[in-house]
């Protein structure tokens, strides 16, 4: 079995719901590695700010800031030098603006003005009019990654082609969704 095969079988084989969160966020977080690691850094799990009182999932390091690869467009574009992840195994509880106002809040200006949930479901509508709240407010872009869209990246890959142009194009596809 290939490495692409065999992520794309643990994700899809990982029970939704919170007693898998931690699976959910270990496979999730290999994957990413696996399809984003050059260019981005490895990650750092689970890191908690000064006070201790916020606790991001993931965050890869984007040192990217010159030529024309992916992330360096997207560095230059919403100043997104770290890229948080936050992973939601959600089963029948669903993803709504609690979650996106938490991810929001994750995020401080030196780290950039993305974030992404990688998730089983995709949000409420509450959840998506939130979104773009926040992006009229002040120019941040919450993507919302399903398992699908996460395997998706890994047959990109695995075509030789470039994973990253899924996130540039969600991030596309939220400019010309966002009122």
């Amino acid at each position: 079995m290939t490495t692409v095969l065999d992520l794309v079988d643990r994700l899809n084989n990982c029970p939704a719901g919170r007693t898998n969160w931690s699976d959910f966020e270990d496979i999730c977080v290999e994957i990413l590695e696996y399809l984003f690691v050059p260019p981005l850094q490895p990650p750092i799990i689970q890191p908690r700010s000064y006070s201790g009182i916020d606790r991001r999932d993931a965050v890869f390091a984007n040192r990217e800031d010159t030529g024309t690869n992916t992330w360096a467009k997207i560095r230059r574009e919403l100043n997104a030098r770290m890229i948080l992840f936050e992973f939601k195994n959600y089963d029948t509880s669903e993803i709504g603006k609690e979650e996106i106002l938490q991810v929001k809040n994750y995020l401080t200006n030196p780290m950039g003005k993305l974030a992404i949930i990688c998730s089983t479901k995709l949000p409420n509508n509450a959840a998506h009019i939130k979104r773009n709240t926040i992006f009229s407010d002040d120019r941040t872009v919450i993507l919302f990654i399903t398992k699908e869209k996460l395997e998706e990246m890994l047959y990109i890959k695995e075509r030789g082609e470039e994973p990253a142009d899924l996130i540039m194009d969600e991030i596309e596809k939220f400019y010309l969704q966002h009122e």
